[in-house]
């Protein structure tokens, strides 16, 4: 385990990374956004993630490259919820909706070091009560972990002290081969319906079937079928199960062209799969690399998105004395080892 110095982030408060190690994988993780910023696999040649060597390009370039976002990952209809009888108005980062959080959300701010081993750190940050328009105040907890056999697992707490909205993902880029586009990697989701969207990429309320679409991912395929671009682009949620769960596994990623493949688990119900269409990063990434369109894919363990405003979709409300808890994993493995 190493611990260091590593900029200041814009707050002025010093931003430290972290490198972890286990089961044939390494991690450095930055207490600004409790962020994955690079991940490798013993005996494959490039990074797991999207990220930048240094921490400079992270507030004007990154995507949320590797960080967890929220208090509410995804988007939140026109920026309001109401709970308890009460209209409760967020900050309106992305038109007239509210996306990840805020342009504060907990993916913007710098997180303080609570625990480290050589194969773990865990990472506190408290909100107040109003904080990008949440009501309450809110304290989190993110821990990432080294379990082995090439699996990196992060757990995901939060609670409050009155009714709140608490969905947190983790918004990590995945290539696993280094080439410029994720268009050849294969994928399966073990979903059975996703959400249609709207316009401004909100769900229109209809679950979906996807069996005869393309979004019928229950058996691995090229994420861009037959070579050519699929379409429609993806940034949608994938219905995984209609309430919080047990650990499972829900999805699984490879590359033929290097041979490695991830396999996700989580307690979550939703997985949102976004195919990276809209990146075009100005700066080069890690080991130099350029971010065009694709050159990584999201998939996002979560709840619903919106559900705060959808009755019918699996709550995302937390009340006092019943934590939020998430645990998502990945496993990577490399053909032939």
């Amino acid at each position: 385990m190493v611990r260091e110095a590593f900029a200041t982030a814009p707050d002025g408060r010093e931003v430290e990374q972290v490198r972890i190690g286990g089961g044939g994988l390494t991690a450095w993780i930055m207490n600004w956004g409790a962020c994955l910023r690079d991940l490798r696999l013993e005996g494959h040649p490039h990074p797991l993630v999207l990220g930048f060597d240094r921490f400079e390009p992270y507030p004007l370039h990154s995507r949320n490259f590797g960080s967890i976002v929220g208090r509410c990952a995804n988007r939140v209809r026109d920026g309001r919820f109401a709970l308890g009888g009460v209209v409760h108005r967020l900050d309106r980062n992305a038109g007239r909706h509210h996306l990840h959080g805020g342009t504060l959300g907990i993916s913007r701010r710098t997180w303080e070091i609570e625990a480290r081993t050589a194969d773990s750190v865990t990472m506190t940050l408290s909100e107040p009560d109003g904080w990008m328009g949440y009501p309450g105040a809110c304290h989190f907890s993110v821990s990432y972990s080294m379990t082995g056999a090439g699996t990196l697992h992060l757990r995901m707490e939060a609670e409050v002290d009155r009714p709140s909205v608490v969905n947190l993902a983790p918004h990590t880029y995945f290539n696993l081969d280094g080439t410029d586009t994720i268009d050849r990697h294969e994928l399966r989701i073990d979903a059975a319906a996703y959400l249609p969207t709207d316009g401004d990429g909100l769900p229109t309320g209809e679950i979906r079937p996807v069996e005869g679409t393309a979004f019928d991912f229950r058996t691995a395929r090229a994420v861009a079928q037959g070579g050519k671009r699929a379409t429609p682009s993806y940034d949608h949620n994938f219905c995984l199960s209609d309430k919080w769960g047990r650990l499972r596994e829900v999805a699984r990623l490879s590359s033929p062209r290097s041979g490695v493949s991830m396999t996700v688990a989580t307690t979550e119900p939703g997985l949102q799969f976004y195919d990276g269409s809209r990146l075009d990063v100005q700066v080069p990434g890690l080991e130099g690399r350029r971010y065009g369109r694709r050159a990584g894919l999201c998939l996002e363990t979560q709840g619903w998105p919106d559900a705060v405003n959808r009755p019918d979709f699996p709550s995302s409300v937390v009340s006092p004395g019943v934590p939020y808890l998430q645990e998502t994993s990945y496993r990577f493995t490399l053909a032939g080892k």
